[in-house]
């Protein structure tokens, strides 16, 4: 099980320079992210190289986040395999509340990042149809 931090952000200008700083400063790497808004705050949602620190520097400086458990899945950049991966989870009648992609540093391939319910069957159930989970 991977952990992602989740950013409440205020939609202000600079807010995601301030996010990334505080990162960098802690030479945190981000390695996958995807941003959802609204009118007056917007998600941002990561995968990064140390979540404990991103949570603590980031709530020191007084932005709201938290950790979120997500599962990554490793599929082959190939047509059609995102849609195999969400066809298993169909069948398995699991629900996507949100995915993203990232990349396995050391393969290049591409990870799927997502939430769900029940992370710890779904992940028992991705294994038992062959896919590579990531952590």
């Amino acid at each position: 099980m991977l952990k992602q931090v989740s950013i409440y952000a205020e939609n202000v200008k600079g807010k995601m320079l301030e996010i990334t700083s505080i990162l960098a400063n802690e030479n945190i790497n981000i390695l996958g992210s995807v941003t959802n808004d609204s009118a007056e705050y917007g998600i941002v949602r990561m995968v990064v190289s140390d979540p404990n620190t991103a949570v603590k520097v980031l709530s020191e400086a007084g932005i709201i986040c938290k950790l979120t458990d997500v599962i990554a899945v490793e599929i082959m950049d190939e047509v059609g395999n995102l849609q195999k991966l969400l066809k298993a989870l169909d069948d398995a009648n699991i629900s996507v509340d949100y995915l993203y992609l990232s990349f396995n540093r050391e393969s290049g391939a591409p990870i799927m990042v997502f939430h769900t319910h029940d992370i710890p069957e779904v992940e028992n159930s991705l294994r038992s149809k062959g896919f590579v989970l990531c952590k």
